[in-house]
């Protein structure tokens, strides 16, 4: 029988290339949002083990070595893979983004032949850095009055550049954005929209959206939203 305790796909090498090319070639803020990602979907997979009741070493199997009925312990396999897989993204990233910062202090060191002060990752890919707009990806179709969409803001005709961990380029015809939202009820989303205003200018809001039940209506979010 098959380690049940063990990934479905086996632990090694990151997952998949990082999206966009080779991530050597990034600005720091694209570096800082595929970072900010990973993050988010990281925490997203542990919600989804804690709603489980299990972490990455709970045993799957009872005391005479049978798979527990308590569990769905094909779904926590796939979650505990997936969470290898973007820890050693994450892993690589962060060795990425140190080296642009190394190459960044050497630069200006250079030009002015003055050490630099040291400066943090936070620092460097903060708000010092224009934020590069994600593209719009799906668009809310309806928010019934008093649900957490409505408390959050959100607004029919709103479109969504990043939800959470989902965006345009991994959303998966919104089953990432369904996905966040499963594994973060009761916790904070960040969601980032461009809104028609007046004169059809747009503005570009970030708007904190936590997901929950017993609202007084269906779901955990109170609206509807469709892909673009």
């Amino acid at each position: 029988m098959d380690n049940i305790h063990a990934p479905t796909v086996p632990a090694g090498p990151s997952s998949r290339p990082l999206t966009n090319g080779n991530a050597k070639h990034l600005s720091f803020a694209e570096l800082q949002a595929k970072k900010e990602n990973l993050e988010a979907e990281l925490k997203a997979l542990g919600g989804v083990l804690d709603s489980h009741g299990v972490n990455m070493e709970t045993p799957l199997t009872t005391a005479d070595g049978f798979p527990r009925a308590d569990i769905d312990v094909a779904q926590i396999r796939t979650t505990r893979a997936r969470i290898i897989h973007l820890k050693n993204d994450y892993k690589d990233l962060m060795n990425t983004i140190e080296k642009h910062l190394h190459e960044h202090f050497a630069s200006i060191q250079d030009i002015e032949d003055v050490a630099p002060a040291p400066v943090s990752h936070a620092e460097m890919l903060g708000d010092s850095i224009p934020e590069t707009l994600a593209e719009t990806f799906a668009k809310v179709n309806s928010v019934v009055a008093d649900s957490p969409a409505d408390s959050a803001g959100l607004k029919p005709g709103d479109e969504i550049r990043n939800f959470g961990y989902a965006n345009k380029s991994n959303h998966d015809d919104l089953k990432k954005v369904a996905e966040c939202v499963q594994g973060n009820e009761g916790q904070r989303i960040l969601v980032k929209i461009s809104r028609r205003a007046e004169s059809n200018r747009r503005q570009e809001l970030q708007l904190n959206l936590i997901p929950r039940r017993n609202w007084g209506g269906r779901g955990l979010l109170g609206c509807h939203i469709l892909p673009l």
